[in-house]
């Protein structure tokens, strides 16, 4: 069990760089925040994977193009809810 939590968090914290590094722009984002990011990104990733080609998404070349995908698409989520809440404010 530990073992999942530590490799969980090791895959999120690169799908999390890779992600930030892949889309350009600036994210004031701290270290927990880029791991956190990743994580939820492998969820996202491991859900499309799963919806689009009806298969398991495990720890293989797919599984982590489909975390970083999804980190991506998370990542431009985050962006657009604080490009709106910054909007509002004015």
């Amino acid at each position: 069990m530990i073992g999942f939590i530590i490799g969980l968090i090791i895959i999120g914290a690169i799908a999390g760089f890779l992600a930030r590094a892949l889309v350009p722009g600036p994210d004031p984002m701290s270290i927990p925040m880029t791991i956190l990011l990743g994580i939820i990104g492998s969820f996202v990733g491991g859900f499309l994977v799963n919806l689009l080609f009806r298969g398991s998404a495990t720890i293989s070349p797919a599984g982590w193009i489909g975390s970083i995908v999804g980190a991506i698409i998370v990542l431009l989520i985050y962006r657009a809810t604080l490009r709106g809440r910054g909007a509002r404010r004015i």
